[in-house]
């Protein structure tokens, strides 16, 4: 499965997701810069990864999406592409519109780095089919912005259309429900704050992260 990683100004994750999609796929990814207008073909998963795009000055995600790539990933999502957005990856999907919501300032205003209980809350798409409904895995968070707010009927609609896909087992940073990963409407973007990337060996102490990845490997490969 060819992938791609976009590379923003202020990145810092870019090369674990490209590791990470490497040991899972068997190939090495493509990393497109912020500055390109156009993605490789055939790919199989556009990986927009964590870290601090542009200083995250004005808002998180702000000023990374009017890059000049963005219409491309926007057009791939369309088409079906599976896109995935990592923290600051989440943070830029939801300013470019494929996704609803904002992410906020932390409750406690404070870092969070540490490994986090998340809750399975559908195996209904690519991204969690490796996983059960109402199943715990363990992933990484590392945010400060990771305060998933949106109104109440969206939230309504995004738990009623089965959108919701993790969520915090514990109260991590006020999250609005604990969400702490989100679908679109088709189930093939995700955005979700922990970070898979560092969850995919056993070395990183469990492997959690690598079957969220394998998930969209499957159904790209089925």
């Amino acid at each position: 499965m060819k992938t791609a990683v976009i590379v923003f100004p202020g990145s810092n994750c870019d090369r674990d997701m490209a590791v990470a999609l490497q040991a899972v796929t068997g190939t090495k990814p493509a990393m497109v810069w912020h500055g390109d207008t156009e993605l490789p073909e055939g790919l199989g998963l556009i990986a927009l990864p964590g870290g601090f795009s542009y200083g995250d000055y004005l808002r998180c995600g702000a000023i990374a999406a009017r890059s000049a790539i963005v219409p491309a990933i926007v057009a791939a999502a369309e088409r079906g592409v599976p896109v995935l957005g990592v923290c600051n990856g989440f943070q830029v999907l939801t300013e470019i519109g494929l996704l609803p919501g904002a992410l906020m300032r932390n409750a406690g205003l404070n870092f969070v780095c540490r490994d986090v209980a998340l809750t399975v809350d559908t195996a209904q798409s690519l991204f969690t089919s490796r996983c059960r409904a109402g199943e715990q895995i363990v992933i990484p968070v590392a945010h400060h912005d990771g305060n998933y707010f949106a109104d109440t009927e969206t939230l309504d609609r995004l738990e009623g259309e089965g959108r919701v896909a993790l969520r915090y087992a514990e109260r991590v940073n006020g999250s609005a429900r604990d969400i702490a990963g989100v679908l679109n409407a088709r189930g093939n973007v995700l955005g979700m704050m922990p970070h898979p990337e560092r969850r995919i060996e056993p070395a990183h102490g469990g492997t959690d992260g690598r079957r969220l990845l394998e998930g969209v490997l499957a159904a790209v490969n089925a």
